[in-house]
């Protein structure tokens, strides 16, 4: 629970227009400023969006992507993200959108403006806005309170552009009833798996695989691969040559004191009675008068722990609802704030979350202070050997590097330095096979180099690299001879389904004719259990093929018109029995169908939306962008 609570403490909650379009504004560039009219990558409906436009969106989805995938983002994910074309359509479809607003008369007073903008927890001081600290936030971002106002007010447009379009949608009890019958009626089937692995004694002549080696080369075509020698300069190796003095320690403790600054902390117990956040008045007012029971019992002197262990729905209340300690900002609120408040000792009286009613226990109240000396030495000089280890092997780099380009070779600079040189094996784009931490961003570098070439000391990380390609091996397709042995796993593997799909077929049609006595029938079929859309099938999986197939099947048509492919072969299935969904439940679950189909709608009608302002709109797209 400390943990999950810890998450959503400083939660803000992006509004992310119906989910068609990602409109971000706060600190990732001026989306819409244009005082700058330089070069234009697009012209919609004559109004021109600018080459540092398309920058700022194109860096801004890039930075996502790179905190989305860390050190795995290769030029491979980067190529199938289309980072380009994303960030035209998001410019264009916002500069569509803009002007929808206007056509529509929408406005954005000042008045508007500015009380969106004192609720931005950024620009605020101890909980109240600040102009100093808003202009200084602003500058830090580069941006200008001009610019901001105008990218936040174009935002404002644009979402009462989506609240329009959302409260035009109306979900009706029958689309509502029509959806859950949907969603919860059943099917009851019987079926015969044909296994293509299953099917034994596949004769393949030499001449059919060679034919189907000609006919599939470029299924077994090599990937180029790279021949290369590397050398790495691992901090850690260097830690033995650093040497510290005193004086050195005590002046990093000096120049840092806020390093060494621990803040005020609390540590506490609670028990929790938990409510859902959009729970009913009636649920939230009896979960209070249990809190409140709770509190007049410790209050009264009860063991605290042992309340916890019988009435908290924490999941950690087996150990008395101990929380541990923890800071400020790093709880929700308005938990935080009364724990804060409190003397140890003290019992709160019920405290409201998301998460429920608390009763709160002061443990212990740990002051602010600071970390002295002897206690920060141990982690001072950690950090300090660990930095001038790094500058230490970047160092030896720097020198390594330059012995390699004046002989331009890596080999030789590092006989001559006495050092290890690596050479794996050669590798594709996914990098060497083995001895490497990062495989793809090693490979990622070294496929820029040309032949020969000599890479700048690349920071992995782990370690500072030097890479030179001695070799490009180009793809190629290799002979039969080397290659015989995939070809005949390949071909038998598709004789094989080839099979079973001939005889999957034969018995269905020898069952839609009747030609199939009842006697014969006799376990051949499996019959599964009843089964929604959404569930695994009983006796074969999840199969969204299967299902969708067998919904679609009834008593005046008890087979498909072909056998259907799953995961471990071909199905022949008959129907054996719909059953309808209970209505009982269909109250229960009103509300949560209604909210789902709603946002369904709306979604789908501002998708809409942005489809018929683009087919109407005049887009010239420069060729260089497109």
């Amino acid at each position: 629970m400390l943990n999950f609570m810890r998450k959503n403490a400083g939660t803000w909650l992006v509004k992310i227009l119906l989910g068609a379009i990602v409109l971000v504004f706060v600190f990732w560039g001026v989306g819409s400023f244009r005082s700058s009219r330089e070069a234009r990558v697009a012209l919609i409906n004559g109004e021109p969006i600018t080459i540092e436009e398309y920058n700022q969106t194109y860096n801004r989805i890039l930075e996502q992507a790179r905190q989305q995938y860390g050190t795995a983002l290769n030029d491979e994910i980067l190529k199938m993200m289309q980072i380009n074309k994303q960030a035209m359509d998001q410019l264009i479809e916002k500069r569509l959108l803009l002007s929808e607003a206007n056509r529509l008369n929408f406005r954005v007073s000042d008045e508007e403006l500015a009380k969106i903008i004192y609720k931005i927890a950024a620009f605020h001081d101890n909980g109240v806005f600040d102009s100093k600290k808003y202009k200084a936030v602003l500058a830090q971002n580069r941006l200008t309170p001009e610019s901001f106002e105008i990218m936040q007010r174009e935002n404002v447009l644009v979402e009462k552009l989506g609240v329009l379009v959302a409260g035009s949608i109306k979900v009706s009890d029958q689309e509502i009833e029509e959806w859950y019958q949907w969603e919860n009626a059943q099917v009851r089937i019987e079926h015969v798996l044909f296994d293509p692995s299953q099917i034994s004694g596949v004769n393949i002549s030499e001449d059919e695989l060679k034919t189907y080696f000609e006919n599939n080369k470029n299924s077994y075509k090599t990937e180029q691969k790279l021949n290369t020698s590397y050398i790495q300069f691992i901090p850690g190796d260097y830690v033995s040559k650093v040497s510290l003095t005193d004086s050195e320690i005590k002046e990093y403790y000096d120049s840092n004191p806020r390093e060494f600054f621990v803040p005020k902390s609390v540590e506490v117990s609670h028990v929790l009675i938990h409510t859902l956040p959009d729970a009913g008045q009636e649920i939230v007012e009896k979960a209070r008068e249990k809190a409140v029971l709770v509190m007049n019992l410790a209050k009264e002197g009860k063991d605290f722990a042992v309340l916890a262990k019988q009435y908290s729905d924490d999941p950690g209340k087996d150990n008395g609802g101990r929380l541990g300690a923890f800071k400020k900002n790093e709880l929700i609120e308005p938990f935080s704030e009364k724990a804060f408040s409190m003397n140890p000792g003290e019992i709160s009286d019920p405290v409201r979350t998301q998460f429920g009613w608390h009763i709160i226990k002061m443990d212990k109240v740990n002051e602010a202070g600071i970390i002295p000396l002897d206690r920060a030495r141990p982690s001072i000089v950690k950090k300090i050997t660990e930095e001038k280890a790094r500058n230490l092997a970047y160092e030896e780099a720097s020198v390594v590097y330059s012995a390699a380009l004046d002989s331009d070779s890596l080999i030789k600079a590092a006989e001559t330095l006495n050092l290890k040189i690596e050479k794996p094996e050669p590798f594709g784009r996914s990098g060497p096979a083995a001895g490497m931490k990062n495989p793809s961003k090693f490979a990622s570098v070294a496929f820029k180099l040309s032949p020969k070439a000599i890479s700048d000391i690349v920071d992995f990380g782990d370690a500072y690299y030097i890479i030179q390609v001695n070799e490009t091996i180009a793809e190629a397709i290799p002979d039969y001879s080397q290659v015989a042995a995939r070809v005949k796993a390949d071909l038998t593997k598709q004789k094989q389904d080839e099979l079973a799909l001939m005889n999957a077929r034969q018995l269905l049609s020898d069952l839609k004719k009747a030609t199939v006595k009842d006697e014969e029938k006799k376990g051949i079929f499996i019959q599964t259990g009843f089964f929604k859309r959404s569930d695994r099938i009983p006796d074969i999986g999840f199969e969204n093929e299967i299902s969708s197939v067998a919904f679609k099947l009834s008593e005046g048509k008890k087979y498909p018109d072909d056998p259907v492919k799953g995961l471990k072969g071909y199905y022949v299935i008959r129907f054996k029995e719909r059953k309808a969904a209970d209505s009982l439940g269909l109250s229960g679950e009103r509300d949560q169908i209604k909210s789902m189909l709603t946002s369904k709608k709306q979604r789908k009608a501002f998708e809409d939306l942005l489809a018929s302002l683009r087919n109407n709109a005049k887009i010239v797209i420069e060729e260089s962008y497109r």
